[in-house]
Formats: structure tokens, sequence, C-alpha cells
């Protein structure tokens, strides 16, 4: 075999080796836990929803043991599907023609019924954030759909969101807005809990104006009664 007939056969089996440490690492980093791809979307950031708020208080430290006894609900979220919180800005469903209570079965609300989010409809100790009765929503909107309309429910007060699913009936439907233009965050002010104490379920229905796509968010809340 001539010297150039081995250095071409070497420099292939160099190029081999590296193809397949490049796919090997590739699927390595999947097990881990390692981002898809995103589509910028958007989400309530403020309260944060349960997969935004994981991501944002984890996402530099997704794989540190501490999640497990510090914020356990967000760490059986993350080691059920990762990409609930890498895509925190993707939990919509298409072409529900307005029909969210027909679309989204009971028990899958935080979820949109969609596998990859399965894990926010678990009921359990979710971090919340303290609220006054007279509190706002913030969602940012990444792309700038826009909205046709905004609805806000607000568990009743009863419900226990660490022991029960939530489902249609343990709403009530608190504001519903206009159509609002495209912008990268949008406020829904003077959202009224009534006299709502403890802990709560802020649902929030967003129906975006560029197509027919509805998103669902729930964010955990104390509420202080004041």
């Amino acid at each position: 075999m001539s010297k150039r007939s081995v250095r071409r056969r070497a420099g292939v089996l160099t190029r081999v080796v590296a193809l397949s440490a490049a796919v090997t690492a590739m699927f390595a980093g999947m097990q881990m836990g390692q981002p898809e791809e995103a589509s910028a979307h958007g989400s309530a950031t403020n309260p944060p929803t349960r997969n935004y708020g994981c991501w944002d208080r984890w996402a530099d430290n997704f794989q540190s043991p501490a999640m497990e006894e510090e914020d356990p609900m967000c760490w059986q979220a993350w080691q059920a599907n990762p990409n609930a919180m890498w895509n925190w800005n993707g939990l919509y469903v298409n072409g529900v023609n307005g029909n969210h209570e027909t679309a989204i079965p009971d028990g899958q609300l935080c979820s949109a019924g969609r596998d990859r989010y399965a894990a926010l409809d678990e009921p359990g100790q979710w971090k919340t954030v303290t609220k006054d009765n007279q509190f706002s929503v913030t969602v940012t909107d990444q792309a700038q759909h826009g909205a046709d309309y905004y609805k806000v429910y607000i568990t009743k007060q009863g419900f226990d969101p660490t022991t029960q699913r939530l489902g249609w009936d343990n709403l009530e439907l608190v504001t519903e807005t206009g159509s609002r233009p495209p912008a990268t965050t949008t406020t829904i002010d003077n959202i009224d809990a009534g006299d709502r104490t403890g802990r709560h379920i802020v649902y929030t229905v967003w129906q975006a104006s560029h197509m027919d796509q509805s998103y669902y968010f729930c964010s955990d809340v104390k509420f202080n009664g004041s």
C-alpha cells in the first residue's frame, strides 16, 4: 500500500472518529436534559407560570441535587421532561376556536393536555409569590403576537392546589380584556381577587391574534387579603 493511500485512509478514519464522538456527545447531552430548540412565543411571567418559574430559578443549575429538597415540584418537573422548562414559552394549542373548556380536559389545565407539560398538572407544594388582592398579570410576548383577548381566572376559596388537580369548575373568571396590540410585554391591570386568602392558582388564557393559537398558564400565588 502506498504512503498516499495510508494517509488518505488515516484521514478518513480520523473524520469518522470525530463524527462518532460528536454524535455520542449530542445524545449524552439529550439524556442529561439539554434543551430542544425553543420557538419564541410567550408566557405569563408575573406571577410566573409553573414552568417559567422552574426555568427562571434553576436553568443555570438544573442538575443540582439541592433542587429535590428546596423546590420539589420543580424537581419532579425537570425529571419528567426538561423541555417543559426549556420551552417555557411554548405552552399553547392551535385551532381551539374559543372552545377552551371543551378542548382542555379537567385535570390537565396546567399542561393544556400536552404530554411535554404533564408534570405541571401535578398537585403539590409549588413555589408561590405573594400578591395583594388587587393585582396585575404580566405576559411576556416574545414573538409579539398580540392578543384577541386575555381571560384571567382564579381558583375558588377552598380549592387546595397541594392536593387537587385543577378543573374548570374550580375556577372563577375575574377579568376578560379586549384586544391588545403586539408588544414585548403586556400587563393586565386591576384584577380583583375579592376576599380570597392563602394559596391559589391564577389561570390565564391568552388568545393570540396572529392565528387561532391559545395559551394556558398556571401561576401559583398566595393572597395576603389586602
